[in-house]
């Protein structure tokens, strides 16, 4: 199976009020943030090049994989972050012969962020903030975006619900060669009852996590 490349993206520069070229990702070194930073975002349009990444992400799993591409609006209601406005593109991906494969779906947001909603429970904002402040680099950003991705197409993604937990709800990526890689936890705040009840019968079946999608016929192991 042909590997995923990135698109070559077209990645603007930014300058400052004085003229100096802003270095997203490196502009505060070691020192703490300004203060007034953390309620600016002065170029959001930067974060665009995750629209294009996401849509070849998209395009690479429905050619790799055999899963089916949908459009429905629904998972949008199902993000824990809400969204200030209707999305620009929301985008359904479904293993077709696999029911222990991890659904995703992908929500391309006008702000330009892209959110991905994996799993029964999780849902992960590329960017997560885009203030000045968290000075997040759209380059790390898309790494970030391809790596869960692709982490959910071949089996290293785990959820957790348990139950009566402070923070009940959990997840698990792991690395190519089964390392445990990133992790993390959250309250149950803001979750619907009936929802934590479907997820928590639906991830019991899973004891090892979610499975790997099944590929395409026409393509190599």
């Amino acid at each position: 199976m042909s590997a995923y490349v990135r698109p070559r993206l077209s990645l603007p520069v930014f300058r400052d009020a004085s003229g100096a070229v802003i270095e997203y990702g490196n502009r505060w070194g070691d020192d703490e943030p300004p203060a007034d930073s953390y309620s600016v975002d002065a170029h959001p349009e930067r974060f665009a090049p995750l629209h294009t990444v996401a849509a070849a992400l998209i395009d690479y799993l429905v050619d790799a994989y055999d899963v089916r591409l949908g459009h429905d609006p629904a998972p949008v209601a199902d993000l824990v972050s809400e969204l200030d406005e209707p999305p620009v593109r929301v985008a359904t991906l479904t293993p077709n012969s696999c029911e222990d494969g991890a659904p995703l779906a992908f929500v391309f947001t006008a702000y330009p962020s892209v959110m991905v909603r994996a799993g029964v429970l999780h849902d992960f904002s590329h960017p997560v903030c885009g203030c000045d402040a968290c000075d997040e680099d759209v380059e790390e950003e898309a790494e970030e975006l391809e790596w869960r991705v692709l982490a959910v197409a071949e089996g290293r993604f785990r959820e957790h619900y348990r139950r009566g937990a402070s923070c009940p709800i959990g997840h698990a990526f792991a690395g190519p060669d089964g390392t445990e890689s990133e992790s993390g936890s959250a309250s149950a705040e803001g979750y619907p009852k009936a929802r934590l009840t479907e997820a928590r019968k639906r991830l019991k079946a899973l004891p090892n996590g979610w499975a790997t999608w099944p590929r395409r016929a026409n393509q190599d192991g």
